[in-house]
């Protein structure tokens, strides 16, 4: 059965996804530290573990299977969870695959580099916008429909 999962800390299109999860009537779980209301929907569950560096992530990767959808923008639990051969999108609807999971992992251990190499470097990326939520909205709907055929 297909299952829809979200890196919930700072998710900004946690409402979005439960509209697309509640049409397609398929479970979604929400994961994170805490601090998240839960949800009246009964498709909608809460998961909240221990705080600490990648608990959330860890307990969406050993999760994830074909057939599910995973929600995040932390690219390592992508390539985790697109191995296990989840579909995954980023929060404006940028859909991570095997083939450019590689090339975008890369990217954010060279970024990170450089961001180590000069601490005076500030960076603040472009605001989420509503293209970035319309085009999430149609990437989720293309998902979910794509994981129910993989899951049979």
């Amino acid at each position: 059965m297909t299952t829809l999962y979200i890196d919930a800390d700072a998710c900004p299109v946690k409402a979005e996804a439960e509209r697309v999860a509640t049409r397609h009537r398929v479970p979604m779980v929400l994961v994170c530290n805490g601090g998240l209301r839960p949800s009246q929907n009964p498709l909608v569950s809460h998961v909240f573990v221990e705080a600490g560096p990648d608990i959330a992530d860890m307990w969406i990767a050993d999760r994830a299977a074909p057939g599910d959808v995973v929600v995040t923008s932390d690219i390592p639990l992508a390539d985790r969870c697109v191995k296990a051969g989840a579909r995954v999108l980023q929060h404006n609807g940028e859909a991570l695959t095997q083939a450019n999971i590689g090339p975008r992992l890369a990217t954010r251990d060279l970024m990170s580099d450089i961001r180590a190499a000069d601490p005076f470097h500030v960076s603040g990326g472009r605001a989420f916008s509503k293209a970035d939520r319309s085009r999430f909205l149609q990437a989720l709907d293309t998902a979910l429909l794509a994981a129910k055929r993989d899951a049979g």
